[in-house]
């Protein structure tokens, strides 16, 4: 679906009849309904969401520029943030991808010597607190469409707001196993001799699964289910990043990986890749944060960005720029779920982010002893 152009699904919106309603509608946007079969009608609300005080647009237009951190693909960032571009002209993105390390953790030693690097900041996690801590980042309380976001998918405090939401389980190449093979539940996978002996592949982050897995479960079961996984089952360590990790199930280098993100493994299985996701319950979710940093250079045209993202017109462009689920409540249906049989009816292990710090010190200290030992 998200493969085709935004110049083909113009002409296809042209034919498709979005009519009138849509008049103030950026093309691009109106490409995107057209591409997701959504009337106009959709975007309902969409005006006070995106109404922001003139003083900030006065702003931002001097600023000028923005820089962002996030994790999304090059292309996949281009696309999606078209319709901003048609909607505020006169900001330009200075985007750089990059794993935790270099999108988080680098602009925060930056910050600590006195040097800000980056402007907003997506996929945070709990390092929030790293940066809330050092009074590095503005609240985002008032942003117009902050209300767009549910409860529990954005920080209590106002600092971090959620711009997706995050379904972690695993992948599994389907030349090595079929759907029928697979565990129902974590437990089941413990226990599952199939995978044992190397078959399945381990990233280190054990944050993105285990971590929601302990909030929901409780600590004495992921202290035995970390003991479980790395006994019983011997899985290769990997140092690949999550993405590169279904780069191997499809290769066949693992037959089986933790983690893997729903919307990343639809994207290779759109490709024709002989990958599948599936999901043991419950279903460990998270969302992914944002924050805008205080004092830079471009504080407005970074609140401009971080509220058109969770607007409507924001998640649906994101949706169709990289197939990521969306946190926007009016968003919350199967339709804009990658793998929607394998979520809909099982219980969610989810983490609010207020979680985030206390549960990934307890996941920490249980899991770097057996990721650390001698192979």
């Amino acid at each position: 679906m998200r493969s085709m152009g935004l110049a083909a699904i113009a002409a296809v919106a042209c034919v498709w009849g979005l009519g009138a309603a849509a008049a103030d509608l950026p093309k691009s946007t109106q490409a995107m309904l057209a591409q997701l079969k959504l009337e106009p009608s959709f975007m309902d609300g969409l005006g006070k969401e995106l109404a922001v005080p003139k003083a900030w647009l006065e702003a931002a237009k001097k600023e000028g520029t923005v820089r962002i951190a996030g994790s999304w693909d090059n292309d996949q960032f281009r696309v999606m943030t078209q319709p901003f571009t048609e909607r505020y002209p006169f900001i330009k993105f200075n985007y750089m991808r990059g794993e935790t390390q270099a999108r988080v953790v680098r602009p925060l030693v930056a910050l600590k010597s006195g040097r800000i690097i980056v402007d907003v900041i997506t996929g945070i996690g709990d390092e929030v607190v790293d940066y809330q801590a050092i009074d590095a980042v503005i609240k985002l309380t008032d942003l117009p469409a902050y209300d767009s976001v549910p409860e529990g998918m954005k920080q209590k405090a106002g600092y971090s707001l959620g711009t997706k939401r995050r379904y972690w389980c695993m992948s599994y190449n389907t030349d090595a196993f079929t759907k029928d093979d697979m565990p129902k539940t974590w437990d089941d996978l413990l226990a599952d001799p199939k995978m044992k002996g190397g078959r399945l592949g381990l990233n280190s982050e054990a944050q993105l699964w285990m971590l929601p897995l302990a909030a929901a479960k409780g600590d004495a079961w992921m202290l035995a289910a970390i003991a479980k996984l790395f006994d019983n089952l011997q899985p290769q360590r990997r140092r690949e990043s999550v993405n590169a990790l279904q780069g191997l199930v499809t290769a066949g280098e693992v037959k089986a990986a933790i983690p893997a993100a729903d919307y990343r493994v639809a994207l290779l299985v759109r490709k024709g890749a002989p990958i599948a996701w599936h999901c043991p319950s419950p279903v460990p979710s998270t969302v992914s944060g944002m924050v805008v940093i205080k004092g830079g250079p471009a504080v407005d045209a970074g609140r401009l960005f971080a509220n058109w993202l969770v607007s409507k017109e924001g998640q649906v462009a994101q949706f169709v720029g990289d197939g990521a689920t969306p946190i926007h409540r009016d968003m919350q249906s199967k339709q804009f779920l990658a793998f929607p049989e394998e979520i809909e009816g099982k219980p969610l292990a989810f983490i609010p982010p207020e979680q985030f710090r206390r549960e990934y010190e307890a996941v920490l200290a249980a899991w770097t002893p057996y990721w650390n030992q001698v192979k």
